[in-house]
């Protein structure tokens, strides 16, 4: 075999290789995103915050967890537009109130774990709607939706709050990280921001491609072209929705009514924190932005409770009076 016929076999070799790789690459992502999650990979949680942290936080959580246990929970369930049977647990207001709140948990998570949230709006005296995102806790469906697909969801819950609520029910969007992503993405919808009164979106990413993209290059090293192509196809086949057919600017370019808080921890590893300064900048209706110092990843709240507590109470105050 001469010089040329050895170049042509090594090209052949690698263009072989870098296929393989794409597909064991697409592969994986596929996997580890879209088919129902079991429980929070251990990946995900070294995002959150450092282990010390994540300790502290645990230990100032479980006075929230025992207050919870104490609470009378409703469990409410609809059905989704593609016929899924999706769950919320319901905390009453201790006196009948004209706010409520529905929570969006963020990727592999569940309702309750939206509880310190779920508390601070008790307290305030609002109705509470803690949702199970499709394919997450005791919601239904095989594929998670990343805000895509949720946000039509929300708006069925939207809907059915104002059924049993009443029209003149003030009702507030709260979603962390995916659930974040999708409260934004509903804005995209004409009837949410007909119904909605204002959006909270804690660490919220642009969309599912963009995302994941990141994800690739910062923790495997890996371009982004052409797993994420493949995936998209491989998606659309079978959850319904590549990850670039909408994203978060979509929603918020069309939204010019309804008052969003972005909040974002400035050390978050999992969702780079200029995704919300690109939501803000992208965003045409009254806002506010709240960088917490320090703060990983959907861990805002349990770094500093004062300041992010005091930013929602002062921001719904002035949004809904």
């Amino acid at each position: 075999m001469n010089k040329e016929q050895v170049a042509e076999v090594a090209v052949a070799v690698g263009a072989a290789g870098a296929a393989a790789a794409s597909c064991i690459g697409s592969v994986m992502l596929f996997k580890r995103t879209l088919p129902r999650p079991e429980e929070t990979s251990d990946d995900i949680i070294e995002e959150f915050a450092d282990p010390e942290k994540m300790q502290e936080y645990v230990v100032r959580m479980a006075p929230v967890g025992e207050w919870m246990e104490k609470q009378t929970l409703e469990n409410i369930y609809i059905t989704s537009r593609d016929g899924l049977r999706l769950h919320a647990l319901y905390l009453a207001a201790e006196e009948k109130s004209d706010r409520l709140v529905i929570l969006h948990h963020g990727f592999t998570s569940k309702a309750m774990d939206n509880s310190t949230h779920a508390k601070f709006f008790h307290d305030l005296g609002y109705e509470v709607m803690m949702l199970d995102l499709r394919a997450h806790g005791e919601s239904e469906g095989k594929y998670v939706g990343f805000g895509i697909l949720d946000r039509f969801d929300t708006l069925r819950w939207v809907k059915y709050a104002r059924a049993r609520f009443g029209d003149n029910t003030r009702i507030v969007l709260h979603g962390t990280s995916m659930g974040a992503a999708t409260v934004l993405m509903t804005l995209g919808l004409p009837e949410i921001r007909e119904s909605v009164s204002a959006v909270i979106a804690d660490c919220a990413y642009t969309s599912p491609a963009e995302i994941f993209s990141h994800v690739m290059k910062k923790n495997y090293h890996v371009p982004s072209f052409p797993i994420m192509q493949i995936n998209g196809v491989m998606s659309k086949k079978l959850a319904g929705y590549s990850f670039d057919e909408y994203s978060t600017r979509d929603a918020l370019r069309c939204n010019t009514t309804v008052p969003v808080l972005f909040i974002h921890g400035a050390e978050d590893k999992f969702v780079p924190t200029k995704m919300s300064y690109e939501n803000y900048a992208v965003c045409r209706s009254p806002k506010k932005l709240l960088i917490v110092e320090n703060a990983g990843h959907g861990s805002s709240v349990f770094e500093n409770t004062e300041l992010y507590e005091a930013t929602e109470k002062a921001f719904l105050e002035e949004m809904l009076k």
